[in-house]
């Protein structure tokens, strides 16, 4: 039972944590800001993640992954590769888009990743999951197909990241000067000119 609550807590500092780093941002927010939004003493966020470094790492594991997880049905649940593309698009805009608490702990992190070389390991672990993702779901099924890139397989994924992170950006600080359907069908046209259709026998 102790151990069970001990897991409470520490899911009750990681969501309190979320909040105030999206509304704050990690440089002006302290441990003692996150146990007071946790409604907690300061200790007992110590009892469980001795310096802010272990706790952001753990901030961090879950916001990607609550970003991630929001693209996974987008995937498996499409027709046909085609449609597949289509409708993860739609889900990792929107996941990024919506401002959500996650994504903009995501946002500020990669931001303060510049000039924090601990805080990059655990993004670089989100970009590559990121891109597996979309190898995994995408291209697996485009090469059964005789479907092949242009370009680099594993150059393909880290592209449309990098497109709908760039734009994601740009949405952020003007919001309303993107059209989400503007977005996704941009970059599914991209995408798809990066593939070489099998020629008919």
């Amino acid at each position: 039972m102790r151990y069970k609550k001990s897991e409470i807590s520490a899911a009750q500092i990681i969501d309190a944590a979320i909040r105030v780093l999206a509304r704050q941002g990690y440089a002006r927010t302290s441990l003692a800001d996150i146990a007071r939004e946790a409604g907690m003493s300061k200790g007992a966020v110590h009892y469980h993640y001795s310096t802010k470094e272990t706790l952001i790492d753990q901030v961090l594991e879950t916001a990607c992954n609550a970003v991630q997880e929001k693209t996974l049905n987008a995937w498996s649940n499409a027709e046909s590769p085609f449609a597949s593309l289509r409708s993860s698009l739609e889900a990792l805009w929107t996941a990024r888009a919506e401002r959500t608490d996650e994504a903009l702990v995501v946002a500020d992190l990669l931001a303060q990743s510049l000039y924090d070389d601990k805080l990059r390991p655990r993004l670089a672990e989100y970009y590559r999951l990121a891109a597996d993702q979309i190898t995994e779901h995408l291209t697996a099924h485009f090469f059964a197909l005789g479907i092949r890139p242009k370009i680099p397989a594993e150059l393909l994924p880290r592209l449309v990241i990098g497109l709908l992170d760039g734009l994601v950006m740009q949405h952020f600080v003007e919001p309303g000067v993107l059209s989400p359907e503007d977005v996704v069908n941009s970059i599914e046209t991209l995408a798809f000119s990066l593939f070489e259709l099998p020629q008919p026998a």
